[in-house]
């Protein structure tokens, strides 16, 4: 059953409501930046809870929180992130980039649509959301997981997002958990859009190194970033609930960064030169060649591991939205 036809209420009564987000398909980081004209349309959704309490409104606006699942789609994990922010006085949107493509999982094949329209999902629905009568446009922030954190980043990198929702436009504040950083703008100019990362050092699916990288390239660019490690722990260490491999995971941690030029065109790690064709697909693919890849990696917690993600999740929130 697809999420959005899905009924859920969390404890406090705040029921989740559809809305659909116009959003685009293109098949890179170029195809955004420099043939936007060429972008072909479609309409996610997810869905957005409002809180019963009015202690963070300002002159009678909500501030919200994104939450963007990773290759696994919606969890329970991240409508319980939702509610604890709901239950704090935030209103939260759960965005569902999976259902409207036919997509159950990318954890196999993370090239069934690509990185690029992750990212652009964020920004269309941060355009809506934007605009929602009862939320803050000033106060939004995106919490991404996995696959979901990559996204959020990219959509926080001006280059990109200026090219979609416009330049100084777009979120307050960025909580990327467990992302992937293996594409990375040459400017990664975040400009006042506070990130902070949060990951195990036990990632089987993520290069902890690269993303540290990411985050030192953002700081020299001008912009606030943070990254807590967690010792031990691995991909995915908020979902609840027991460690276990997921034997169908496709994954190359250790491949090279792919970093992008100005224009959104990829640069092979090979050639060294831009090339506006390259796509993840051939991305992914040099990497599987060169020895990179590998198959079956470990999701989950250990005791306390989820609680201690919540804890610096709300802590963030707490001080970026207010």
């Amino acid at each position: 059953m697809r999420f959005r036809d899905q009924d859920i209420v969390f404890a406090g009564g705040a029921k989740g409501q559809n809305i659909d987000i116009l959003t685009a398909n293109p098949v890179n980081y170029f195809h955004v930046i420099s043939n936007a004209a060429e972008l072909p349309r479609l309409v996610v959704d997810g869905k957005l809870f409002l809180p019963a309490s009015d202690t963070r409104k300002r002159n009678g606006k909500l501030p919200l929180v994104m939450v963007v699942p990773g290759s696994l789609g919606v969890a329970p994990s991240h409508l319980t992130h939702a509610e604890t922010v709901v239950r704090d006085g935030f209103a939260a949107f759960v965005l569902d980039s999976f259902g409207a493509r036919g997509v159950t999982s990318t954890v196999a094949n993370q090239t069934q649509f690509s990185f690029a329209a992750s990212a652009y999902d964020v920004l269309a629905a941060w355009q809506v959301l934007s605009a929602h009568p009862e939320i803050d446009a000033s106060r939004i922030g995106a919490q991404g997981h996995s696959r979901g954190g990559s996204a959020v980043l990219t959509a926080a990198t001006r280059r990109f997002a200026d090219a979609v929702v416009g330049a100084g436009a777009g979120f307050r504040s960025v909580l990327a958990a467990y992302p992937w950083s293996g594409h990375q703008f040459l400017d990664p100019s975040v400009d006042e859009t506070e990130i902070r990362v949060i990951m195990g050092d036990a990632d089987e699916w993520c290069s902890p190194m690269q993303v540290q990288g990411h985050c030192q390239a953002i700081r020299l660019s001008g912009g606030k970033a943070t990254m807590r490690l967690i010792g031990g722990a691995q991909h995915s260490f908020d979902r609840g609930t027991g460690i276990e491999n997921v034997a169908e995971a496709s994954v190359s941690p250790a491949a090279p960064t792919a970093y992008i030029a100005n224009d959104g065109a990829f640069i092979h790690p090979l050639q060294g030169v831009a090339e506006s064709k390259l796509t993840d697909r051939d991305l992914m693919i040099y990497a599987l060649k060169a020895g990179y890849g590998r198959k079956g990696a470990t999701i989950g917690s250990r005791d306390g591991d989820a609680e201690l993600f919540r804890e610096d999740m709300l802590a963030f929130w707490r001080r970026t939205l207010g």
